[in-house]
């Protein structure tokens, strides 16, 4: 609302105020340590190919760009007046706005996307033999934030959304959106954005009112083994966790703790690909650069 103090909206907006922290220190970890889109982006070749789905998480929350941090960032804010509404929002779908309906349906959006995002890049890969879709890498939060745009636009169809002189109904605003995203951003991910406004849509004809919270929770715990479990498989960033509780269990001296064990490590987690402020030394043979390849910004 107009004339909230922010530290008043932010405590009016849980979720989102956490969302936006979160994204904002996961930029400037990136920046500070020279990470870019081939250390936490997601690609067919990475995630389904070399099973690295902990990409899946790490892309949705991480903006290279400060500019894509920015858009990103304020468009979920003005979003995230979701968690302010009540009953008005009408529906089966969840009953009541709030910050438990945006907690849970968050959540839907964020593994649903991925998921549709990995489809259609199988489809894309696989029937239509489209080889270089395989290593289009993505980043940031765009799916969930045109998921909402479209589960708002349904649920609360107040007025019309303007496109420069265009008037367009509201329930066409996301694809109004889409446009204009991929006409001013080139280098969006149209795949990635149109994933979000198709599960929006579903959120929105309430084909997920069955995910209430403790189904949530089940997701909640389920994408975080997941995680854990393919970062062990695909790196090796977790040894010296592992190694540490190993050997304070068995008595000896632990280690001193790091977050690679060695130079090894580090480069198999922190991949090949071009970091930001310069290029890795001495790429791997056959290895290309990033800036040869495909890069998407969600």
């Amino acid at each position: 609302r107009m004339g909230t103090p922010l530290l008043a909206a932010a405590l009016e907006r849980p979720a989102t105020s956490c969302v936006i922290t979160l994204c904002v220190l996961v930029w400037y970890y990136l920046n500070k340590h020279g990470l870019g889109y081939e250390h936490v982006g997601v690609s067919y070749k990475k995630c389904v190919v070399e099973r690295q789905l902990w990409r899946c998480v790490t892309a949705s929350v991480s903006h290279v760009s400060l500019i894509h941090l920015v858009f990103n960032m304020s468009s979920l804010w003005s979003l995230g007046v979701v968690e302010t509404m009540g009953s008005e929002a009408g529906g089966k779908t969840g009953g009541e706005w709030g910050s438990a309906f945006y907690v849970r349906y968050t959540v839907v959006m964020l593994v649903g996307t991925m998921a549709v995002v990995l489809g259609v890049t199988h489809v894309l890969v696989k029937r239509f033999n489209l080889q270089r879709f395989e290593n289009v890498t993505s980043v940031g939060y765009s799916c969930v934030v045109f998921a909402w745009m479209t589960v708002f636009a349904v649920k609360h169809p107040t007025h019309a959304f303007a496109l420069g002189p265009v008037n367009l109904p509201v329930n066409l605003a996301p694809f109004g959106s889409l446009v204009f995203t991929a006409l001013v951003v080139p280098k969006a991910s149209f795949i990635g954005h149109l994933s979000g406004i198709f599960v929006g849509y579903l959120v929105a004809w309430d084909l997920f009112v069955w995910v209430n919270d403790f189904v949530c929770c089940l997701l909640v715990l389920g994408v975080t083994l997941l995680f854990i479990r393919t970062l062990k498989d695909t790196t090796e960033v977790l040894e010296p966790s592992i190694r540490y509780i190993q050997e304070s269990r068995g008595g000896s001296a632990p280690r001193s703790f790091t977050i690679f064990p060695n130079e090894t490590a580090a480069k198999t987690f922190l991949g090949a690909g071009r970091r930001l402020g310069g290029e890795r030394e001495n790429p791997r043979p056959g290895t290309s650069r990033l800036l040869g390849k495909e890069v998407d910004t969600v």
